[in-house]
């Protein structure tokens, strides 16, 4: 059945990367109904550099920030013209310390959020699986959505995730929810 599956799909030009990120994504709204129903059973996690945090804003709905990539200044890619953001060699470990301290293992639910969705929060809910998480997802469109594309707001973030749905936002950051570490 699985090979018919896949057979379909092909002829049909679709790929199974697209069937993962739908079956890995979450809307910022399903989010925010898990934390108000199930808050003890999953562990949400703000993926973002704390400084982009400071910049952008952020939800206290999320339980820690703990930062997949983080923001070398003083290593440059000069391909995008952006600086180097490196994989923090100690975010399963994190993680995995974060669900601890809840009294819940690597076999509970795992949201992660970063900007957009697909730079942070899809990469890094692959990554928790691939070291063992069984139960992860990340939220669709991140914290701050897409950017318009035109008109007079093209370039802005003004559409879909967390912050343009009427979710609890703040241009504040808790600290206490905030990683200090790198």
């Amino acid at each position: 059945m699985k090979a018919i599956i896949l057979s379909l799909l092909l002829l049909f030009g679709l790929s199974t990367h697209a069937i993962a990120k739908d079956a890995l994504s979450v809307t910022p709204e399903s989010v925010w109904n898990m934390v108000q129903q199930d808050a003890d059973e999953i562990l949400f996690v703000d993926v973002r550099d704390p400084v982009e945090i400071m910049f952008i804003g952020f939800t206290d709905a999320v339980d820690i920030n703990i930062p997949f990539r983080t923001v070398k200044r003083t290593e440059l890619n000069e391909d995008k013209a952006v600086f180097a953001m490196p994989l923090n060699p100690d975010f399963a470990n994190e993680v995995e310390a974060a669900l601890k301290a809840k009294g819940l293992d690597k076999d509970a639910l795992v949201v992660t959020m970063c900007r957009s969705g697909s730079a942070r929060g899809k990469p890094s809910a692959d990554y928790l699986l691939s070291q063992g998480f069984t139960n992860v997802k990340y939220v669709d469109h991140g914290f701050q959505g897409d950017t318009i594309e035109e008109g007079k707001n093209k370039g802005f973030r003004l559409m879909n995730g967390w912050q343009n749905s009427g979710l609890p936002w703040s241009p504040k950051m808790n600290p206490s929810k905030i990683s200090t570490t790198k």
